[in-house]
């Protein structure tokens, strides 16, 4: 009887490792694919639901968004021979593209994106992209800039792609080997990857994503564990690259482009019929709104006296619409953003987690930052948009589906104390818990 059961097990045993090794040799199929597939799917049935605070904050910002884009872009539309509702139309399609790009991102898992050659291969096709736009005919020009890549009747910005693309990869490197950033010689990679994509903005010319996509990648190596020496050198070096890329553009443009966009700064109002005319057209929207605004759908510098007023400056027209209460709505829900963003990042499960969750989050904020610095004359103009609020497809898409891995992330968070959850990122194994008898009682 033993020698039986021995041959059965063993039988067994033989079945498991020729059933394996089948597997391992299967062709491709697209039942496989789909299989592993699901595979990458999180089971609703083992997670929690997305932080609601969070959700409801991107739905408010969304909807607010498209009726100011909408307010604001009805009386250019009807300008260029089109229907008042035309790019209102256009936002919304895309609004709901990226909606669907959202849902199934918060239910894909989000380690899905921690694999090197994903994070490697969405870089390659951004910096690709870039290069398309600078070197080929497929590069688009509006106000003497060269940002996009025109296919077709279809034209987007390369640059929203590599802001995902940094965020990912540089997420996927500190974690996979984070004793690289305690030396010197381990952030050369890091610098590597950052250089490049920061020369073919700033030829476009796009400063302001580039100081973006600066601000995200120091903040990223910097939570990772990178010291304060490291950091300031490698901040030295990328001034160093931004610097000579402007001075590069003086050279080949001339001085007097800077020199215009410079003193236009310091004097909105020196040259109001030329260089100064689009900032000033922001401060006259912005001071004209007072308290309350002059009601939504009222303002008169979008008539096209505001150039770019459903883009770049949207805001200027909420404060004229809304007053300094919409401004200030608008501005505080940024910052919720933000907040609740860090709440999910510091309860996020592992490492990576809390990383892209601090990319993404930071990434709407220094937007949103440099966007209304720029409306208000705060620091010069340099052409970025608001997110939610500013026309364009490929970043509100970018903007919702990362938001889905955001909401991914906080499906994650477990109800352990807070203690568990540090020890569980940082990757310490948790002390083995003390076995204690069971009293008897009398």
């Amino acid at each position: 009887m033993e020698n039986d059961s021995i041959n059965i097990r063993i039988e067994e045993n033989e079945d498991r490792r020729r059933k394996t090794t089948q597997k391992k040799r299967e062709p491709f199929s697209f039942r496989g694919l789909i299989t592993r597939i699901n595979q990458w799917r999180v089971r609703d049935r083992k997670l929690g639901t997305v932080d609601l605070p969070f959700f409801f904050i991107v739905t408010i910002l969304l909807v607010m968004g498209l009726i100011m884009m909408f307010s604001a872009s009805y009386a250019w539309a009807i300008s260029e021979g089109e229907k008042g509702i035309f790019y209102a139309e256009k936002q919304m399609k895309f609004a709901l593209m990226g909606l669907v790009a959202m849902f199934f991102l918060s239910k894909t898992d989000y380690h899905f994106w921690k694999k090197r050659a994903l994070s490697f291969g969405i870089y390659g096709v951004g910096f690709l992209l870039l290069l398309l736009v600078r070197f080929t005919s497929l590069g688009r020009s509006h106000n003497e800039a060269r940002r996009w890549l025109g296919i077709g009747g279809f034209e987007f910005q390369p640059s929203e792609i590599m802001k995902f693309a940094m965020v990912i990869l540089f997420s996927t490197l500190i974690v996979n080997n984070p004793k690289r950033l305690k030396k010197l010689k381990g952030l050369l990679p890091y610098l590597f990857l950052l250089a490049p994509v920061i020369i073919l903005l700033m030829v476009q010319p796009h400063l302001s994503c580039s100081i973006l996509i600066c601000l995200i990648c120091f903040s990223l190596i910097y939570v990772g564990g990178i010291r304060h020496i490291h950091l300031a050198l490698i901040g030295a070096g990328s001034a160093a690259v931004i610097t000579g890329a402007v001075l590069w553009k003086m050279y080949v443009e001339g001085f007097t482009y800077f020199y215009n966009r410079f003193q236009a700064w310091l004097d909105p109002f020196s040259d109001i019929t030329g260089v100064t005319w689009q900032t000033y057209q922001s401060l006259v929207a912005i001071g004209s709104g007072g308290f309350f605004g002059m009601g939504l759908g009222n303002s008169r510098q979008k008539f096209q006296y505001l150039p770019e007023s459903k883009n770049d400056f949207v805001f200027s027209i909420v404060c004229e619409e809304l007053g300094f209460v919409g401004a200030v709505t608008v501005i505080l829900l940024f910052a919720f953003f933000v907040f609740r963003g860090f709440y999910i990042a510091s309860k996020s499960p592992d490492k990576f987690g809390m990383l892209v969750c601090i990319g993404i989050t930071l990434q709407v904020g220094f937007q949103a930052f440099l966007n209304i610095a720029v409306v208000s004359n705060l620091i010069p103009n340099t052409g970025i948009s608001l997110p939610f609020f500013s026309y364009g497809g490929t970043s509100l898409m970018m903007l919702l589906g990362e938001v889905g891995i955001v909401l991914n992330i906080s499906r994650h968070i477990s109800d352990s104390p807070d203690e568990e959850t540090s020890v569980k990122r940082a990757g310490v194994p948790k002390a083995p818990k003390k076995r204690t008898g069971r009293v008897s009682s009398k």
